[in-house]
């Protein structure tokens, strides 16, 4: 079980802020980096690198690592929650690049779900097979998108929704060739083993 690597950090791109907290918030959870490497899914070579700022974390990865370290991408990021706010404004929401896509926190850091609205543009990380923890629900806003749960394909058109056990291997990707734009809720849950990714990511290792 491998999360897919990613390449050097690009400009613009959050590694300055994450690198450091990453390494604090595992030493914070009283993990060593062999451990969090582990349940993650990575090798402790590729954890080092993320935690010193030569590799870019992918979205999956932040997902699973804030999951392991019992707390949320936010907090990963340092993006701060103004009092745990019920509102969240437009203005506020800076898009995060990630393994390719784009995302927007579109709820507040600290709760038992997440918020997210995310672009996913057409090719990326159509491959790769989630299986984690957990419930799943996405709404699509523009494009289409091709979901797949466990043996079968679903495509999904503007304004079609999913809910899902994320233990049920899945898979998302944009049908379109100018990707597809969605919200998506996750719940946090907490756990030593969770995993995201399963492959395939043929001529990669971490």
């Amino acid at each position: 079980m491998s999360l897919p690597e990613s390449g050097p950090p690009g400009p613009g791109e959050p590694v300055a802020v994450v690198a450091p907290r990453l390494r604090a918030l595992r030493r914070r959870a009283g993990l060593t980096l062999e451990a969090a490497a582990r349940a993650a899914g990575l090798s402790p070579a590729h954890l080092s690198r993320l935690e010193t700022g030569q590799r870019q974390p992918s979205l999956p990865m932040l997902l699973a690592l804030a999951r392991i370290y019992a707390t949320t991408v936010s907090e990963l990021l340092g993006e701060a929650a103004a009092d745990r706010d019920a509102v969240v404004r437009a203005a506020d929401m800076e898009p995060t690049p990630a393994g390719g896509w784009t995302y927007w926190q579109a709820g507040a850091a600290g709760r038992g779900m997440q918020a997210l609205r995310v672009h996913v543009p057409h090719g990326s990380q159509g491959d790769i097979v989630r299986v984690h923890p957990g419930e799943e629900w996405l709404y699509v806003l523009s494009g289409r998108l091709r979901l797949r749960l466990g043996d079968a394909t679903h495509r999904l058109a503007p304004g079609d929704s999913a809910h899902f056990d994320s233990l049920t291997p899945h898979r998302i990707a944009a049908q379109d060739p100018d990707g597809v734009e969605l919200l998506f809720v996750h719940t946090l849950l907490q756990s030593p083993t969770v995993s995201l990714c399963l492959g395939p990511n043929p001529g990669v290792t971490p």
